[in-house]
C-alpha cells in the first residue's frame, strides 16, 4: 500500500492526472456553490415568511452553518460521485506509464456507466453514514470512537468503490465478483488509507484522484 501511495502521489504531476484533478476539484466547488445559493434562498425566503427584519443576514448565518456541516457529511460522497466520472482518465494515465500490457487489453468504462457507478457510491457513503450518524454521536464521548468508526466504515466503502473504477476496464461481471471476494482484505486497505487522506485539510481535495491512482496499482500489482 505505502508503494501505491507513493507512486501514485509521484504521478500527480502527470498532466493528464492534472487535467482530472482540475476538473474533479472545479465539479466539486461548483456542486458546493449551487448548494450554497440554493440554501441561502430556501432559509432567506422562509425566514422573510415570518419576519422581513434581517432575514438576509440570518439566512447568510444559517448557510454557513448548513454548508458547514454538508462539507463535513458530504463532502467524500460528492468527491467520489465526481471523480467517478473521470476515474478512468486516471486509470487509463496510471496503466500508460506503469502497465502498458494492461492498457492494451483494458475496455474504456463508457462515461455513463462511469456517472452511474459515481452516484451509486455516492449513495452508499449518504446512506450508510447516515444510518450510523447516530453511533458516531455516541461515540464523541469516547474522543477517538467517532473518528475510528468513521475511518473503518468508510474504509470499507471506499475500497470497493475505487477498486470497481479499476477492475471494471479488466473484468465482465462474473470476473468482478470473483474479483471482490478474492480481494476484500486489499480492499479495505486501500480504502482505508484513501478514507484518512479525506480528513487532512487541502490533502482531501486530491484524496479522490490519489484513491484512484492507488487503486490501480494495487489492482495490478495484485496481479504480477
Amino acid at each position: 500500500m505505502f508503494t501505491a501511495f507513493f507512486l501514485s502521489l509521484g504521478q500527480l504531476g502527470d498532466a493528464r492526472i492534472m487535467r482530472v484533478l482540475v476538473k474533479s476539484m472545479a465539479v466539486t466547488v461548483a456542486v458546493f456553490a449551487v448548494l450554497g445559493v440554493a440554501t441561502w434562498w430556501g432559509v432567506r425566503a422562509l425566514i422573510a415568511r415570518w419576519s422581513a427584519d434581517g432575514a438576509g443576514g440570518i439566512a447568510a448565518a444559517a448557510t454557513v452553518v448548513i454548508l458547514g456541516l454538508a462539507l463535513w457529511l458530504l463532502f467524500r460522497a460528492i468527491a467520489i460521485a465526481v471523480i467517478g466520472l473521470f476515474a478512468d482518465e486516471v486509470v487509463e494515465a496510471v496503466e500508460a506509464r506503469h502497465y502498458p500490457a494492461a492498457l492494451a487489453t483494458a475496455r474504456p468504462v463508457p462515461f455513463a456507466r462511469s456517472a452511474a457507478m459515481g452516484m451509486r457510491s455516492a449513495g452508499r457513503v449518504v446512506a450508510v453514514n447516515a444510518v450510523l450518524l447516530p453511533l458516531y454521536l455516541v461515540l464523541l464521548v469516547t474522543g477517538i470512537g467517532t473518528a475510528a468508526a468513521f475511518l473503518l466504515v468508510n474504509g470499507w466503502l471506499l475500497g470497493r468503490d475505487l477498486g470497481d473504477m479499476v477492475a471494471a476496464r479488466h473484468f465482465d461481471r462474473a470476473g468482478l465478483i470473483q474479483w471482490r471476494r478474492r480481494t476484500r482484505g486489499r480492499r479495505f486497505l486501500l480504502g482505508l488509507a484513501d478514507a484518512a487522506l479525506f480528513l487532512v485539510p487541502v490533502v482531501a481535495f486530491v484524496a479522490p484522484v490519489l484513491g484512484a491512482a492507488m487503486a490501480t496499482h494495487m489492482f495490478h500489482r495484485d496481479k504480477t
